[in-house]
C-alpha cells in the first residue's frame, strides 16, 4: 500500500467525522486516502446482520436543526431515505400515573417561538397547571443564556433547573425526556452550557428546529454503502481493515502514517478517531496538553431489540414514563422483518447501571415493563430478545468538559483533529461528527491555501 508520491491528505477513520472531512478535502482538489480499522465505514452508527434480519447497533435520529447532518445525507444521496416529520409530534405516555396509563404529545404549531409549543404545553397531562407554567418561565430564562459562555461549563443543568423553579417531575417530564436523549445524561451530570446549546437551537431557535427525523433504512445502507459510494466519486481512496499505528513527520516536513508496517506520506492527516486513540496516535507537543484528552469521559447506551410475532405498536415511536423504558421505536420494515411480526428497538441512553447486566435480566425486567406500556404485547409471543451494548458511545457531557474539548487545530501544522469528542459547541451527535469534519477540513484547507466554498459555511 505505500505510495511513491505522497498523498495530499490522509484521514484517520471512517466514522461521519472522517467522511466529511475526506470529502470536503477531496471536493477541493486534494487526492485523499481514508483509512478505517473495521471492515465498514460509519462508526459508532452502524448496522450488521442477524439471521434475516439487518439491525442497527442503536436507534439514532437527528432533528431539522442538524444542518450538518442534513448536508452529510443530501451528500451521500440518503436525504429521502431519512426524512423528517412534517411538524414534531412525540407521543408520551406516562403508566405511572394515579388515575392509570395516560398519554400526551409535545407538539409544534406553525406559530413563532416561543408560540409554536405554548398549546402542547398548556395540555401536557403529565405536569400541573403551575408546572406548565415554571416551564415557560424557565424557556425564558433558558433563551437569554449564551452556550458559549465559559462559566455555563461549570455548572449542572438540575442546579440550573431548580433554581428556576423546575420541579423534580417537571425535570423527569419534560427536561430530562428530551435532555437524555440528546446529551446522554441526566440532568445532575450535564453540563449547562450543553443543555442550553440543545434546548436552545431545537426549541427556541425557530419553529420547526425540533422535527424529528430517522433512518428509514438499515444505518449501514447510509453511513457505509453510499458514503463509500460518493467518496469513490470523489476521487477518495477507502482502505478498511487499515489501522494506523503511528503518525510522525518526516524529515522533508511532510507527515508520514504507518500502516501495518506499510507507510502512508501527506501534507495534511486529519485524526477524526476517538480521543483515547487520537491521544495515543499524537506525535510529542502537538498538544499542549494531551492529557486532558484522557479527562473526557465517555458514557453508554444500551439498546434492547425485541422482535413479537404480532404488531403490538401502532406508532412509530413513543417515550415513556414511570418506567425504566425511554424511547421505543418500530423497525419492522427497516430490518427487513416479514412474517407479520414487529420488531422493536428499546434505546436507553445514560445506561451506566445497566450496561453490563446479562441479557437475562435485561429481559426479565423490560418485557415486562414494554407489556406495561403496550397492552397489545400482552400475550404475545417473543420470536427474539437481544441487546446491543455502546460503552462508550458518546464523551460524557459533564459539567466542565468544555474546557476539555480541543479545537480542529493542533501545534503541528498539516495536523487536524475531529470527532463528536471535539470543540464543536455540540454535544455527542451526528451533528456534531459531522461539523467537525467540516472544522478539520476547513482548517487544512485555509493553511493550504485552497479555497473551497461547502453549503454550510456556518457548520465549521
Amino acid at each position: 500500500m505505500t505510495t511513491p508520491q505522497p498523498e495530499r491528505a490522509v484521514v484517520v477513520g471512517g466514522g461521519l467525522a472522517g467522511i466529511t472531512a475526506a470529502l470536503e478535502l477531496a471536493d477541493a482538489g486534494l487526492g485523499v486516502t481514508l483509512i478505517e480499522g473495521r471492515p465498514r465505514l460509519g462508526g459508532l452508527a452502524f448496522s450488521f446482520r442477524r439471521g434475516d434480519l439487518t439491525v442497527d447497533n442503536g436507534q439514532h435520529v437527528y432533528l431539522r436543526c442538524c444542518t450538518a447532518y442534513g448536508w452529510f445525507l443530501d451528500r451521500v444521496g440518503g436525504t429521502h431515505l431519512a426524512p423528517l416529520q412534517d411538524r414534531l409530534d412525540v407521543p408520551v405516555l406516562d403508566v405511572a400515573h394515579p388515575r392509570g396509563p395516560r398519554l400526551g404529545r409535545l407538539r409544534r404549531s406553525a406559530l413563532p417561538v416561543p408560540l409554536h409549543l405554548a398549546r402542547s404545553l398548556a395540555t401536557y397531562p403529565h405536569l400541573s397547571l403551575a408546572e406548565r407554567a415554571s416551564v415557560g418561565r424557565a424557556a425564558l430564562a433558558l433563551k437569554r443564556l449564551d452556550p458559549a459562555d465559559p462559566a455555563l461549563d461549570g455548572v449542572d443543568f438540575a442546579t440550573w433547573l431548580g433554581r428556576h423553579g423546575q420541579s423534580a417531575r417537571t425535570i423527569e417530564a419534560l427536561w430530562d425526556l428530551v435532555g437524555v436523549a440528546t446529551l446522554n445524561a441526566t440532568a445532575p451530570h450535564a453540563s449547562l452550557g450543553l443543555a442550553a446549546m440543545v434546548f436552545k437551537t431545537g426549541l427556541l431557535s425557530e419553529p420547526g428546529a425540533a422535527d424529528i427525523g430517522w433512518a428509514h433504512v438499515p444505518l449501514g445502507e447510509l453511513h457505509d454503502t453510499l458514503a463509500r459510494k460518493a467518496l469513490a466519486s470523489a476521487g477518495v481512496r477507502v482502505e478498511t481493515r487499515t489501522k494506523a499505528e503511528s503518525v510522525s513527520r518526516t524529515e522533508s516536513g511532510a507527515w508520514r502514517v504507518e500502516v501495518g508496517g506499510e507507510t502512508l506520506d501527506a501534507e495534511v492527516v486529519v485524526l477524526a478517531v476517538p480521543q483515547r486513540e487520537a491521544h495515543d496516535l499524537l506525535p510529542h507537543g502537538a498538544l499542549d496538553d494531551p492529557g486532558k484528552l484522557l479527562d473526557i469521559g465517555t458514557a453508554p447506551i444500551l439498546n434492547l431489540h425485541v422482535v413479537y410475532d404480532r404488531k403490538v405498536l401502532r406508532q412509530p415511536f413513543f417515550a415513556a414514563l414511570g418506567s425504566p423504558v425511554q424511547w421505543v421505536f418500530d423497525r419492522t420494515e427497516s430490518s427487513g422483518l416479514t412474517g407479520g411480526g414487529q420488531y422493536l428497538a428499546v434505546s436507553q441512553s445514560a445506561a451506566e447501571d445497566e450496561i453490563d447486566e446479562p441479557v437475562a435480566a435485561l429481559r426479565a425486567r423490560y418485557l415486562p415493563e414494554l407489556e406495561r406500556l403496550l397492552p397489545a404485547a400482552r400475550g404475545a409471543g417473543v420470536r427474539d430478545f437481544f441487546v446491543t451494548r455502546e460503552r462508550t458511545a458518546t464523551f460524557a457531557p459533564t459539567p466542565g468538559v468544555g474546557r476539555l474539548r480541543p479545537g480542529a487545530h493542533t501545534n503541528a501544522p498539516g495536523l487536524y483533529l475531529a470527532g463528536a469528542w471535539t470543540a464543536t459547541g455540540w454535544p455527542a451527535t451526528m451533528e456534531g461528527a459531522v461539523r467537525s469534519g467540516f472544522s478539520a477540513a476547513g482548517a487544512a484547507l485555509a493553511v493550504l491555501g485552497r479555497s473551497h466554498a461547502h453549503p454550510l459555511q456556518e457548520a465549521a
